[in-house]
């Protein structure tokens, strides 16, 4: 268990012991984003035992990548992870790439770059709306949203799509940036620090939300470490790994940025993580829309990327920082133009895990808040 704190301790109020009973939340529930059922064993209002129930959204990803090319494979990888799905496209291209031996131009990882850390910053926004939402603040979802849709009117400029962005292919992108591009995205890196700010003027001076979420849902540096807990959800617990830093792919190591991280262990220090990691993604962009001005116009495809993708046989493991942690790629492949296995370590889906451990001994309405401080997509979870 967790936490053996009595509800006496928890909240300074008398205990009054009553019989277990079994509570389901979800699959059909506001607060489990998705379809997501969490069996748990209740005595009065305090958590005994949580566990999360998988499968509902399963999609077969993993068998159904064995038919089809590895070209056809990369629309497939928006639907993981619909709120992020530039990282997913980029997971498995890099994995693709390097099984291969592929080298994408500098101009198409500069590209890449941008739309990983505009997807960063959609899916924040999208988790800070849903996060708020729970704790019963409607009007951050108004505020957010209206932020996000300007990130999503450039998806829709590179790739023609607002959710699932076929956008970022094996050897490099989809087409070439344009002014009209460059200009917007210039616009919104000098308009989003304003917009953040706001974020944190209604919530993190906000009474009611911090009694909410300080120090609810402790994670100790070594639990985390131990579950395998990646992304902002790890590095709220004191551990500052982030693959952008610590294993760098595309052009990563050229930028200047700090990788966010803090002690507190709790649902407050996911918040402040995930707000300060938006300020790092505008500081990256305004790099790399600075470094595409002095780039010459070239190509945003491997020129040497044959037709006919046949990689030799082989296996490799490729992971990039998703919004959410560490989306790995493990590829077999035999020979042949179609992946023999594909598997994916899903971040959202790991993380997950640990529910049932950080959330026994919680109160059942501080159990809402950490269930939504982890920041899930089911998407990712069943694939």
């Amino acid at each position: 268990m967790a936490f053996t704190l009595t509800p006496a301790e928890l909240k300074g109020k008398p205990h009054v012991d009553t019989d277990d009973f079994w509570l389901n939340m979800g699959p059909h529930h506001p607060s489990t984003h998705g379809v997501l059922r969490v069996l748990i064993r209740m005595n009065g209002e305090i958590v005994q035992e949580a566990i999360p129930y998988f499968g509902y959204l399963h999609r077969c990803f993993s068998k159904k990548a064995e038919s089809l090319k590895y070209p056809q494979v990369v629309p497939y990888t928006d639907r993981w992870d619909y709120l992020s799905s530039m990282a997913n496209n980029m997971a498995y291209s890099l994995a693709v790439e390097k099984l291969m031996g592929i080298t994408v131009p500098r101009r198409a990882d500069l590209i890449r770059v941008v739309a990983l850390e505009l997807q960063r910053l959609a899916s924040h926004m999208f988790w800070l709306a849903a996060f708020a939402l729970d704790l019963g603040a409607m009007t951050m979802l108004f505020y957010t949203l209206r932020d996000r849709e300007k990130v999503v009117d450039i998806f829709e400029k590179m790739s023609g799509a607002r959710l699932t962005y076929h956008f970022i292919r094996i050897g490099g992108v989809m087409r070439d940036w344009n002014e009209d591009m460059h200009e917007a995205t210039k616009k919104l890196m000098d308009e989003l620090p304003k917009f953040i700010n706001e974020y944190e003027d209604l919530l993190s001076g906000n009474e009611i939300f911090k009694m909410r979420v300080d120090g609810i849902g402790y994670f100790s540096r070594e639990d985390a470490i131990n579950y395998g807990a990646t992304g902002p959800y790890l590095r709220a617990s004191g551990v500052p790994f982030d693959i952008r830093r610590t294993d760098p792919y595309s052009l990563y190591d050229e930028f200047d940025f700090n990788v966010q991280y803090d002690d507190s262990c709790d649902c407050l220090g996911r918040y402040e993580i995930r707000l300060n990691e938006m300020y790092e993604s505008i500081k990256i962009i305004r790099q790399a829309l600075d470094m595409l001005e002095e780039e010459p116009p070239g190509e945003v495809i491997a020129p040497d990327l044959p037709r006919v993708i046949k990689p030799p046989p082989g296996e490799v493991y490729s992971a990039v920082e998703s919004p959410r942690g560490e989306l790995g790629v493990y590829i077999v492949s035999d020979g042949s133009d179609t992946p023999y296995r594909v598997q994916v370590r899903a971040p959202s889906f790991v993380n997950l895990n640990s529910i049932g451990y950080i959330g026994t001994g919680a109160l059942i309405a501080d159990f809402v808040a950490i269930l939504g401080s982890v920041d899930i997509v089911l998407g990712e979870v069943d694939r």
